[in-house]
């Protein structure tokens, strides 16, 4: 009976000094395990580096690393998920390029799956990185989770490993643009959490900006929670019983004090802009809902590929010797 399979799979950008030493870690770490084939598939997401170029000279030197160049750039959600349902593994590990996910915890998400977990996940505990994004973001998943309606997983940024039935299951989504941490939370199969501190970032410049945390986000809300629109009716029965109270007030007030109470412009001014901008906001997030749904109908391919290396080549054990630059 041959040797079971554990797939890597590694998202790139622009990670030219990350690579070979993540590389060389998880060659260093299955080659200390050792009872596992693996391949550590890497795509690159249109790198305008040197990232693809070292990745082809580890892969001709080992054969168990293959790689994926986009056609352009795909997006932060879109490729990574294209090389998961690559994969041919008994179990797949996502770990992010920059090592701010530590590759010595394959170890541990092997052992726990071995014994029967079908998710094994990696929850920050603490992280290097600034003490108010990490602020915010504990915020945001304290949200998610109270907005949602499933239980959601806190403090978890897809690192970890996952059996092949829960890839499995996350293809039969059939969902052109997935919020994959949403999709592990509502397979619900067995799981196992492993804290971990998140050191950070040594080399190069993280990709994620202001836009692509407001996307994922945004796509965790809308995704497991009608909560926001039903706030939106919420805050117009509500508007509409104030204003109708106001209006009453105002009419009380004028009928006592006929020739004294004036309203003046400056009331109506306030309230005329309170609640253009109450509508601007729900329209705002109505348009997210309506841009998923439509997201959904056009049904694009996750990327397009321009090239692909060693996926001819099976699985094999891990190299002992790691590569060098020359």
């Amino acid at each position: 009976m041959s040797a079971k399979t554990i797939s890597i799979i590694t998202p790139c950008y622009n990670e030219e000094a990350n690579v070979l030493n993540l590389y060389n870690q998880v060659r260093a770490v299955m080659a200390q395990i050792g009872r596992y084939q693996y391949e550590h598939i890497f795509i690159d997401n249109a790198s305008r580096d040197n990232t693809v170029a070292i990745l082809k000279m580890i892969a001709a030197e080992d054969p168990n690393v293959k790689i994926i160049v986009n056609a352009r750039n795909f997006g932060h959600i879109r490729s990574p998920i294209h090389a998961l349902f690559q994969a041919r593994g008994d179990a797949m590990i996502g770990i992010v390029a920059d090592l701010q996910d530590p590759p010595p915890m394959i170890v541990d998400l092997i052992a726990e799956w071995e014994k029967g977990a079908y998710c094994v996940l990696g929850i920050k505990r603490t992280s290097e990185e600034s003490s108010v994004m990490f602020w915010l973001r504990k915020q945001y998943y304290k949200v998610a989770e109270r907005l949602s309606s499933l239980e959601t997983i806190q403090n978890y940024t897809g690192f970890g490993l996952y059996d092949r039935k829960v890839v499995d299951l996350v293809k039969s989504f059939d969902d052109p643009y997935p919020y994959f941490r949403g999709m592990i939370a509502e397979i619900g199969l067995p799981t196992v959490k492993l804290e971990y501190d998140q050191p950070a970032r040594k080399f190069g410049v993280t990709k994620n900006n202001w836009y692509t945390l407001y996307d994922i986000g945004m796509l965790g809300i809308i995704n497991h929670s009608k909560v926001p629109l039903r706030l939106a009716t919420f805050a117009g029965f509500a508007g509409a019983a104030l204003s109708l109270m106001a209006a009453f007030g105002y009419l009380l007030a004028k009928l006592i004090f006929w020739y004294t109470f004036s309203v003046g412009v400056a009331p109506m001014i306030i309230g005329l802009f309170f609640l253009q901008s109450i509508m601007l906001v729900f329209l705002g997030i109505m348009g997210e809902y309506v841009g998923a749904i439509y997201t959904q109908l056009q049904h694009r391919p996750y990327a397009v590929e321009l090239e692909r290396l060693n996926f001819d080549t099976p699985a094999a054990s891990p190299r002992q010797e790691p590569v060098t630059l020359p």
